[in-house]
């Protein structure tokens, strides 16, 4: 499979959900999930996954030893063209049918800058874990 660079950039406007315990569910309205990938070595295909969920639990404010869970659904993929999406649900590349789901557990989480993090840990796509390290910013909370 050829190597696929995903940039999360994902804005966590969350919901506070628990009081010993943090759980933070990620704002879809306000966040993304997209990709950048070299096609013939001469061209950038960008694109996005268009369903996804995820949470961070956390038990302090500075999200020291969060546990982070995202799931993307790879049948949401969407480049812009019908065609090359369809190739990329294939056997080819994510073969959708057979793993419709992509996902991600956190290994570690450190503080970049005042708002930005770099997260750490398992990408899973067709049945195949690797390490990865996304940058993740961090844009707040909105209390219930």
């Amino acid at each position: 499979m050829k190597n696929i660079f995903i940039l999360l950039a994902t804005v966590l406007t969350m919901t506070v959900s628990s009081i010993a315990q943090t759980t933070w569910v990620v704002d879809n309205v306000h966040s993304n999930v997209k990709f950048s990938v070299t096609h013939l070595v001469i061209s950038e295909v960008e694109g996005s996954f268009n369903v996804y969920s995820g949470t961070l639990q956390s038990l302090k404010p500075d999200f020291a030893g969060a546990a982070v869970d995202f799931t993307v659904d790879v049948t949401s993929i969407n480049t812009d063209n019908e065609m090359r999406d369809k190739h990329l649900k294939s056997d080819d590349f994510f073969n959708a049918e057979k793993y419709p789901k992509m996902t991600f557990k956190r290994v570690s989480w450190k503080k970049t800058g005042d708002q930005n993090y770099a997260l750490e840990g398992d990408l899973t796509i067709r049945d195949v874990t690797t390490r990865v390290t996304f940058t993740v910013v961090y844009g707040g909370t909105i209390k219930d």
